[in-house]
Parts: C-alpha cells; sequence; structure tokens
C-alpha cells in the first residue's frame, strides 16, 4: 500500500525561493573562479578566537612573504592586504588545471569587540600569519567581589 503525501503548495514556494535565492547569490556575489568551496579569489583562509585578554586572527597566506602583507585596524575592522606575483614560467606548457592564485587581494574582517590597536603584535611562520589584538580594558571581564553585612 503507498503513503499518500499532502500537496502544500507553500513548501513548493519555498524550494522555489530558496533555489532563486542560490541562483542570484552564485551569479552575482560570488567571484568567477570559485568552485567546490575554495576561497580563490576571496583572500586568505582566516580563524579568528578570543581569549580571556586578546582576540587572535590566524591568516593562511601560503607562498607569501610577510613584507608583502599590509595589516590595518580602523575602529572594530581589520583589514588584511597582500599581493602575490605569477611566477613567470614557460608560457608553452598546457595546463590541465591550473589552481594557484596570484594578484591582490584585499580582506577585512570585523572585530568582535573593541582592541588596543597600538600593542597588536603579528608573528609569520610557515604560511601562517598570526595577529594578536589586546582587548580594551573597558571589555574584559571584571571580577567584583561580594561582601557579607
Amino acid at each position: 500500500m503507498s503513503n499518500l503525501i499532502r500537496w502544500q503548495p507553500m513548501r513548493e514556494m519555498v524550494t522555489l525561493r530558496d533555489a532563486m535565492d542560490r541562483l542570484f547569490d552564485e551569479a552575482f556575489t560570488r567571484p568567477w573562479g570559485l568552485t567546490d568551496g575554495g576561497r580563490y579569489g576571496l583572500g586568505p583562509s582566516v580563524d579568528m578566537f578570543e581569549t580571556e585578554n586578546d582576540v587572535v586572527i590566524k591568516a593562511s597566506l601560503p607562498g607569501m612573504k610577510a613584507e608583502e602583507v599590509e595589516i590595518n585596524v580602523t575602529g572594530e575592522m581589520l583589514t588584511l592586504k597582500g599581493e602575490t606575483q605569477e611566477k613567470t614560467e614557460s608560457r608553452e606548457k598546457a595546463y590541465h588545471i591550473r589552481e594557484q592564485r596570484w594578484g591582490s587581494f584585499e580582506r577585512s574582517l570585523p572585530l568582535p569587540t573593541s582592541v588596543v590597536s597600538d600593542k597588536a603584535k603579528a608573528e609569520f611562520e610557515d604560511g601562517i600569519l598570526t595577529i594578536t589584538l589586546p582587548k580594551a580594558e573597558e571589555v574584559k571581564p571584571k571580577t567584583i567581589t561580594v561582601k557579607a553585612k
């Protein structure tokens, strides 16, 4: 015996709406060359987390040198800029896949809290840029002791 499923036209409309949203998202907001969840054209992959006293950002910048990266903090926005040059090789090769990227990038990230940008530290090791931004004193948690009477 087969099960009957009640037809709900609104469910079909939501599915159509989702499909149209995906179509316009992919057509107009994603840069060309973005495939299979790759990050081509979007700048570096970034991890951002908070500790008790700091906001830490780790950016993956393979093949870059520390002097090729510019870091700016304006208000509660962190901006990473950089440029990689194409390694010139013989143009007579017949590439089957070419996914290495070059050119300039700029990526701005909103910071989750106020920071003291004057005391920021940046380290670059093995293609990973680590930026440590101390939190502003007014946003750090404060412990208040309760006294009994």
